[in-house]
């Protein structure tokens, strides 16, 4: 089957799927969409994309694979402009952080989410954005989570599950999209709250320019994904807020046994509960280890 890409959104996760499509050499044409008329041209400049298309019709007119790779928030409106233009022969995807809320999102467009389209998610990224962010590899070997209905066609499931697994060497795995939200909730939306608050808390400092000056390498291991987009993560959060809610309160009480233990003077208690996390977190770089 000779497939024509199109990718809606040719940022970093966009651009990097139009530079891993061509780098397979399996497509006949891939062309880009993007609202940011200066990053769609980079991304034609760069030589992500055969063709900038300047109106999301001419972008897919041709298509027989779409990939909306914006961001979480503005799916809704690409859908809501898709919806006319809809094309029972084509496949659709996303790329979207949250999988419930595109979920409701095309049940609210369509009536019903469509058998030709495949939500997913690709668990991978950077701090940066915009396509010369960009790269081919950003997909090798990373997860892909699949979240389709029962209702969607396998054919529209399996050429998706191949264009993530030839085009972009990842690993594809299939789940409910409740089940998705949950798991991201914990291991990446968390994380985010969690550094953009910290950078907040010690940039309100009186000492906040010496905090900084004397920052090391563990400050910015942990703060690194607060550089991260905050429109993008906001959108983010509040899609997904009914699962990263009843986690933060988790996490704030989590905050208040250790602040009770210090406050206490807890040594020993302290040191078992340091390292039971410790220990936590070592089986969890060794499940990852051993999965290579």
């Amino acid at each position: 089957m000779t497939i024509r890409l199109s990718v809606i959104g040719v940022g970093l996760i966009g651009g990097s799927i139009a530079l891993a499509a061509r780098r397979s050499g399996c497509y006949e044409s891939i062309v880009g969409y993007d609202a940011n008329t200066e990053n769609l041209q980079q991304a034609y400049d760069l030589g992500m994309i055969d063709q900038a298309s300047s109106t999301l019709a001419a972008a897919v007119d041709t298509a027989n694979l779409v990939v909306i790779a914006t961001p979480v928030g503005a799916i809704r409106k690409i859908l809501t402009h898709l919806q006319p233009l809809w094309n029972s022969h084509c496949v659709y995807t996303d790329v979207g952080s949250t999988k419930q809320s595109v979920v409701n999102d095309a049940e609210e467009v369509f009536g019903a989410v469509p058998d030709n389209f495949v939500a997913g998610h690709p668990i991978a990224g950077t701090e940066k954005s915009g396509a010369n962010a960009a790269f081919a590899e950003l997909f090798d070997h990373k997860h892909i989570i699949l979240t389709p209905l029962p209702s969607t066609k396998q054919r529209a499931i399996q050429i998706v599950r191949k264009f993530w697994e030839q085009a972009a060497h990842a690993i594809v795995s299939e789940m409910e999209p409740v089940q998705h939200d949950r798991i991201l909730a914990a291991t990446s939306h968390l994380p985010h709250v969690a550094a953009y608050a910290l950078v907040n808390l010690l940039a309100s400092q009186d000492e906040s320019s010496q905090i900084f000056q004397f920052a090391a390498s563990g400050f910015r291991d942990f703060t690194r994904i607060a550089s991260s987009d905050p429109r993008m993560w906001a959108d983010i959060c509040v899609a997904n807020r009914q699962q990263l809610v009843p986690l933060l309160e988790n996490y704030q009480s989590e905050l208040g046994e250790l602040i009770r233990l210090l406050d206490s003077g807890h040594h020993e208690q302290l040191f078992e509960h340091f390292s039971q996390a410790r220990h936590a977190r070592q089986g969890f770089v060794d499940m990852h280890h051993a999965s290579k």
